[in-house]
């Protein structure tokens, strides 16, 4: 078969390595000049690493993806170091990345309240039983289980910085066990970076035979006469026996407006948020404990979710000796930080940094990069699972597989992975 695959990130990747394996012919259309998708990177002249856009790693509980490369032959590329992830409290910041680093955290109070903490993580790693949790929020379960200390301590603050005030007490305690259950404290990431994987993959498959289109973006994908789909591109039209679009739910819907309303209703009525990054190489360490990830509350004032520096995961020398820093954060795509100007970004966040080290100044900063996308972050509602579209669509030989369908598990490639696998089994029929 003719098979054309919408977007060239990990999961468009992926599936066009498992059709290829079946014998057909397949055209991976993208809109950018790069691939890689949201794990894409960018990278100075005088680095030996690219840094992903969006900040990504891995967990070694990542089957798919670690399969995937285990498949390929490149496993002996991976690293996999483990960096310390800390929590706010009354101005400072605690180890927070293993139950015990946690219940030595002072913002659970003593006694009675860590046990129960304890007690609640290690009940939730223990069950799969995700079906029952999504008829919960995560606010009235953890409340009920957890007790509001721990929850406003802890968790509170992540899910209104993850999803804002908006979502935050909306969103379903599948979410919560996801995140729980699969991931490490070891994180892993690709030797000179995500970039470098998504190259290494695009040009095997171009090995193989697959053809790989940048700045080639879908207009339209129409059924036609002869049973097939044809896809309308920037050079004309184009006939497959199927396609798989691999983007966000709107832009699947815009694509392909003769889906059956039910289907584009519940593409329409999926919520997600988008993401603002920051990204500033600096003159100096900043966290001279050598902390990597910092949950940065907003009550306390933070303008960002999280603060990560990079360079406290991964060495400066693969990067030119640059310090590098990312500040990020999910938001709705209304919110002013769409809007304002790289420069102005600066502005709102580099003052944070000095709480973290107040030796810190404007100085200090030698380069940055802003990367903004819409869609980032899936919201999932109460039993969340009856809202997922099919990966098959009523229209035949239309698929779709994105982020927003790997629930109950949150985005990642690994899920990528996982979802462009069932999709890829299910085409070529």
């Amino acid at each position: 078969m003719k098979i054309a695959i919408v977007g060239a990130g990990i999961a468009g990747l992926t599936a066009a390595h498992d059709l290829i394996k079946k014998g057909h012919q397949i055209t991976i259309f993208e809109a950018a000049n790069y691939v890689g998708g949201l794990a894409a990177g960018f990278k100075e002249s005088h680095w030996d690493w690219s840094v992903e856009r969006f900040y990504h790693h891995w967990f070694q509980s990542d089957a798919a993806m670690l399969g995937l490369i285990d498949e390929l032959g490149w496993s002996d590329q991976l690293v996999f170091p483990r960096p310390v992830t800390v929590m706010h409290h009354k101005g400072k910041f605690y180890p927070f990345d293993s139950i015990p680093s946690a219940l030595m955290y002072p913002g659970l109070g003593w006694g009675f309240n860590k046990i129960r903490f304890g007690l609640v993580n290690l009940a939730i790693r223990f069950t799969n039983n995700w079906q029952t949790l999504e008829k919960f929020t995560v606010d009235e379960w953890m409340r009920k289980y957890a007790g509001d200390k721990a929850y406003e301590a802890v968790w509170e603050p992540m899910v209104i910085g993850k999803f804002g005030e908006r979502y935050a007490r909306q969103v379903n305690m599948a979410w919560m066990w996801a995140r729980l259950k699969a991931r490490t404290p070891r994180l892993g990431t690709f030797k000179g970076g995500f970039q470098a994987f998504s190259d290494q993959f695009a040009a095997y498959l171009k090995g193989k035979g697959v053809q790989i289109l940048l700045n080639s973006p879908i207009q339209s994908i129409q059924r036609n006469s002869q049973e097939g789909l044809t896809l309308t591109t920037t050079n004309g039209e184009m006939i497959f026996d199927q396609c798989l679009v691999t983007s966000s739910p709107s832009l699947m819907a815009r694509l392909a407006p003769e889906l059956p309303e039910q289907y584009l209703e519940g593409l329409l009525n999926l919520k997600s948020l988008g993401a603002v990054v920051l990204t500033l190489a600096v003159k100096h360490q900043l966290s001279k404990e050598g902390y990597y990830w910092f949950n940065l509350p907003k009550k306390a004032g933070f303008p960002f979710l999280a603060l990560v520096e990079h360079t406290n995961y991964l060495s400066p020398e693969y990067f030119g000796g640059n310090h590098l820093l990312y500040c990020g954060d999910y938001l709705e795509t209304d919110h002013e930080y769409f809007q304002l100007t790289q420069e102005e970004i600066i502005r709102r966040f580099t003052p944070s940094l000095q709480r973290i080290n107040p030796e810190f100044r404007p100085d200090w900063v030698k380069n940055a990069w802003l990367y903004r996308t819409q869609y980032a972050q899936p919201v999932p509602f109460i039993n969340h699972s009856k809202n997922i579209p099919d990966i098959r669509t009523p229209i035949p030989g239309l698929f779709f597989a994105s982020m927003s369908q790997v629930y109950p598990w949150d985005r990642g490639t690994n899920f990528a992975v996982e979802i462009a696998h069932r999709a890829a089994n299910m085409m070529g029929k």
